[in-house]
């Protein structure tokens, strides 16, 4: 398809024409080419390499999904120093991350990663409720109150 838009290109055909033709845009033709003035018709070969690049094995995934869905971050890792407190309970990218590093030896390189593992493993994403922490306990204790009374 690409020496096929380069070809109708050179011999004169319009963007239009090439477009309708071959159905490749403006850009991708401009691109070819340049690809073709450059390396000729070498460098208009498909490049990619193909292939499954998925760095976890279905058993891998398996294994991450039982351990996902039965344990929380404390109880295979303990509780964090920090006291950090919820994270400890709650999966997290940071403790997934951890998880696949320890049990299948695989980083990836972006956080979206790890989220498409996720959902793949069939958790789903909450977001906690918003804390105010400059309200008072005891205002808020009232208010409940005063809301029962009613």
């Amino acid at each position: 398809m690409r020496y096929l838009a380069v070809r109708l290109y050179g011999s004169g055909y319009g963007w239009q024409e090439v477009e309708s033709i071959t159905g490749c845009g403006q850009r991708s033709v401009e691109r070819w080419c340049k690809t073709y003035r450059d390396d000729g018709i070498a460098g208009l070969l498909d490049q990619r390499l193909g292939g499954n690049r998925a760095k976890l094995t279905a058993e891998q995934l398996d294994v991450l999904r039982v351990k996902l869905h039965s344990y929380t971050p404390a109880q295979l890792f303990g509780r964090p120093e920090s006291g950090e407190g919820a994270s400890d309970c709650f999966w997290t990218i940071a403790t997934v991350k951890r998880l696949v590093k320890q049990e299948c030896n695989v980083e990836y390189r972006c956080d979206e990663s790890y989220q498409g593992l996720l959902h793949k493993c069939g958790m789903s994403y909450q977001r906690p409720g918003h804390v105010y922490k400059s309200r008072s306990q005891d205002k808020v204790a009232d208010f409940e109150e005063r809301l029962e009374k009613k």
